[in-house]
Formats: structure tokens, C-alpha cells, sequence
């Protein structure tokens, strides 16, 4: 199982090869595409994301110690950011997501290169994956 900081550390790797931000919210997009998406059934109120732009849907399952996330989006680079994020923390254990050092946003640039309404998302999406593991954590 890929721990968590090598996964950030492939992003920041992915991020580093395009020279401007154009390319980099192409590759977010692409990433988008390809994102498993949620169950119908999971399209709901409860697992809408308060505070983004966008309509953002997060699902989590425990899957033996391991929380697996599906998502979905309404926008295109809401899905791509999510999908970054589902990429990261999807068949990790509740403890590692929990403890995940989260400055690989910063490294590629991610939050200073979003309105401030999707870098506000992006946080809310962060904090609901956190809670997922937090809920998670204290059924052990």
C-alpha cells in the first residue's frame, strides 16, 4: 500500500512538469475525468460539502482498516481537485489520514492559484475527508 506522503510527493512530482498554470488546470481536469465517481444513492444532502462553489459529493466506506472515498462534482475542476485529493487519501487508515501533513497543496501551488471561493472548497473538502477518519477512527 502506498503511504500517503509518497503519493503527495508523485503530485508534487506530476505538478512540476508543466511550466505554467494553464497546463496545470488542464491536468487537473484530466484528473477529473477519470475520477470513480459516486453511487446515485450517494448523491445526497449528507454528503454534500458546505462551502464550495460547486456542488461536491464525498462518500466514505471503511473497507477492513482502510477508508475508501468516492466523489463526484458538478464542475470540471472542482472534480479534478477532488479527484487529487480521493487520490491522496483513498486506502489509507483513519490514524494516517488524520495525521497527513497536507503541505503538498502548497508545494504545487494549488490554493494560491484558485478564487478564493474554490481555495475555501478545497478546505471544506480537506475537512470533510478528516472527519470521514475522525468517525472512522473512534469505531475501532
Amino acid at each position: 500500500m502506498t503511504k500517503i506522503k509518497d503519493i503527495q510527493n508523485e503530485i508534487v512530482d506530476e505538478f512540476s512538469m508543466f511550466d505554467d498554470w494553464m497546463q496545470r488546470y488542464e491536468y487537473i481536469i484530466e484528473l477529473g475525468k477519470n475520477l470513480p465517481l459516486i453511487k446515485e444513492e450517494f448523491k445526497t444532502e449528507n454528503n454534500l460539502i458546505k462551502g464550495c462553489q460547486s456542488k461536491v459529493w464525498l462518500q466514505g466506506e471503511k473497507n477492513e482498516e482502510k477508508i475508501i472515498f468516492t466523489a463526484d462534482s458538478d464542475a470540471i475542476l472542482t472534480k479534478g481537485i477532488i479527484a487529487i485529493l480521493i487520490r491522496v487519501f483513498s486506502n489509507q487508515s483513519p490514524a494516517d489520514i488524520i495525521n497527513a501533513d497536507m503541505s503538498f497543496i502548497d508545494e504545487i501551488g494549488l490554493k494560491e492559484h484558485l478564487s478564493p471561493t474554490r481555495a475555501n472548497g478545497l478546505v471544506s473538502m480537506i475537512k470533510n475527508i478528516k472527519m470521514y477518519a475522525l468517525a472512522f477512527n473512534t469505531q475501532n
